[in-house]
């Protein structure tokens, strides 16, 4: 860097330093000199804080003052999953209350956080005229009072975006305001917010008076949106609805969609509706089928009427059969998720099931996959080999091998597992969950051995003893997020480990050997270094059939770099505690 330094004069940076935008070129070139630190800092438009505690909102400020847009994460990853104590943190009201100190910031993503209608209201007294996109994503802690205040101040709204959040409904005044006070609208995602007090005649304003391009809903009944999906003619993306038995067929063969359309997702779509989408089938580019009611079959005939698919996600319902049909139609496939859902479980025989052979004729027939996301009822090491030979642009590879009570002949996947990464030069994302005797010690030591690009791994259920965890952590040298779940490991192995993986910024591991105090994750404190463990504890759970049981977690442990030294908005109630780190 110092000889780019004495070739490149200040001019010729500050003329060039606007069309750099990668955040890993932006902090490298920060790093070169005081006065490029300073033209970063002057010219930085978008900053992504991967987790709130990692810095404060007054050195964002301070140093970043023409930030546009700022991204924000909030309770960690596990938190989707019920694993992390509700009350955790990740408050998103100190960030809020900065927002008016950057002049032109007209874009919020807060992600995973806690969200209260006052912050949504400091929001719309702050940023009310300028304001043009805000994503609460997977948030919780508002209500629509709180949507009220933005929709009737922030007028030049472009993007409102809700999905899977949870808010309290108390009436649909919110939508309301929102299609009398704005007109350039072109994003509206409500999509899994369980929200149902949507009066038709407010999406139909919102559809005859703003450019929609995306517009994402609750299930509510389709036969009523005829007229908004008329009159959204440059519709990109549409997503949400559901059909009834009650309703009048003579309606859904009214449906149409424009020609502008390329991504669907509808829900409890049954065998008997699935034709209405099959003129719109040569259109679409993503499809997303993980709430339709639909079996095996109908997957594999809705594939065929989609050839030009880029993007599937869809539940293990769609079998291998649909996965081979998928081979053969989808060439351009580059995206693939494949769910579990939870009306599947102990239902596999008549469901269809997701294995193996599924894998490989993927891997024979979509050369083009980046990402694959899957849940497996069995595997191969075969498969994986298949994978590693065949997908070359495989950025993001995840899988998960569901447990049953039937022993797989084919473990350890050791081979497999090292074959794949070996193919697969290109991976920065990485999520391996077996079931004890998945992978051995070898077959961890082969992870970190050849994985040099991977930034992001989730392991679980991986080796067999400290020796494995210890051998991972001498590769790896890319690897800033690790999160690991149902392992044999000691705290004074996981503290060697963190040590050893020098690009590591965050770790989190549920299911270790713990000591009564933690003292042996001592092994790895930092001055900026901070170690928070959540004790095991034992909740009530419905299990779905409307019987509540008793569901206990092991306990965690979450260590992460701050800037921001040790948080201070722990629960009162010790379910989660900070390590006190001696001063070093």
């Amino acid at each position: 860097m110092a000889n780019i330094r004495r070739e490149m004069s200040d001019e010729i940076l500050e003329c060039i330093i606007a069309y750099i935008t990668d955040a890993r070129d932006r902090a490298a070139i920060s790093l070169v000199c005081r006065r490029w630190h300073e033209l970063d800092a002057l010219t930085r438009k978008h900053v992504t804080i991967a987790l709130c505690y990692t810095s404060t909102p007054e050195r964002l400020a301070n140093r970043f003052r023409n930030l546009e847009s700022l991204k924000i994460k909030g309770k960690p990853r596990a938190s989707m999953f019920n694993l992390i104590p509700e009350n955790w943190g990740g408050y998103v009201t100190p960030w809020v209350n900065i927002t008016e100190s950057f002049r032109h910031l007209n874009s919020l993503h807060f992600r995973r956080m806690i969200v209260s209608d006052a912050d949504l209201e400091t929001i719309a007294n702050a940023k009310g005229r300028v304001l043009e996109s805000l994503k609460l994503d997977k948030c919780s802690g508002f209500s629509t009072d709180g949507l009220l205040h933005i929709c009737r101040s922030c007028r030049n709204l472009r993007t409102l975006f809700m999905e899977e959040s949870n808010i309290v409904e108390k009436n649909g005044e919110w939508l309301h305001a929102l299609a009398v006070n704005n007109t350039v609208l072109e994003t509206l995602n409500f999509y899994m917010t369980y929200l149902d007090q949507i009066r038709f005649e407010d999406l139909e304003l919102l559809a005859r008076n703003c450019p929609l391009v995306s517009l994402k809903i609750t299930d509510c009944e389709i036969s009523n949106l005829v007229s908004i999906l008329r009159n959204t003619a440059a519709l990109v993306e549409f997503g949400g609805g559901s059909f009834s038995e009650e309703a009048d067929s003579e309606i859904y063969s009214s449906i149409s969609f424009p020609s502008s359309l390329r991504s669907l997702c509808i829900t409890y779509l049954g065998r008997n509706e699935m034709p209405l989408f099959f003129p719109a089938g040569h259109l679409l580019k993503k499809l997303d089928l993980v709430y339709a009611l639909l079996g095996t079959e109908d997957h594999c005939e809705l594939i065929r009427k989609c050839p030009n698919l880029e993007v599937l996600e869809a539940r293990n319902v769609i079998g291998d059969q649909g996965l081979e049909t998928l081979s053969l139609t989808c060439k351009k496939l580059k995206r693939l998720r494949i769910e579990r859902g939870a009306d599947e479980q102990g239902m596999e025989d008549v469901l269809g099931v997701v294995t193996q052979r599924g894998l490989i004729a993927l891997s024979l027939g979509c050369l083009e996959l980046e990402y694959i996301a899957i849940y497996t009822f069995d595997i191969t090491n075969k498969a994986l080999e298949s994978i590693g030979l065949n997908l070359k642009n495989l950025c993001d590879f995840r899988f998960v091998l569901l447990d049953k009570e039937e022993n797989i002949a084919d473990l350890p996947l050791d081979n497999g597992v090292q074959a794949l990464l070996m193919g697969c030069q290109r991976l920065t994302r990485f999520a391996c969950y077996l079931r004890p005797g998945g992978l051995t010690d070898v077959g961890l030591s082969y992870i970190g051995q050849y994985s040099p690009n991977v930034k992001w791994m989730l392991l679980g259920y991986v080796g067999q003893s400290d020796e494995g965890i210890l051998a991972f952590s001498k590769g790896c040298p890319s690897l800033q997020r690790l999160e690991m779940r149902g392992c044999c490991f000691s705290e004074r192995a996981l503290a060697q480990a963190v040590v050893q993986l020098k690009s590591l910024k965050y770790l989190w591991v549920q299911g270790y050997r713990p000591t009564p105090t933690g003292v042996d994750l001592l092994a790895m404190a930092h001055p900026l270094w901070n170690i928070e463990i959540i004790p095991a504890r034992r909740e009530l759970v419905d299990d779905g059939n409307g019987e509540m049981v008793t569901v206990e977690y092991p306990p965690h442990v979450l260590g992460y770099y701050s800037l921001a030294g040790q948080r201070t908005d722990f629960p009162k109630d010790n379910s989660v505690i900070p390590l006190s780190i001696p001063e070093l």
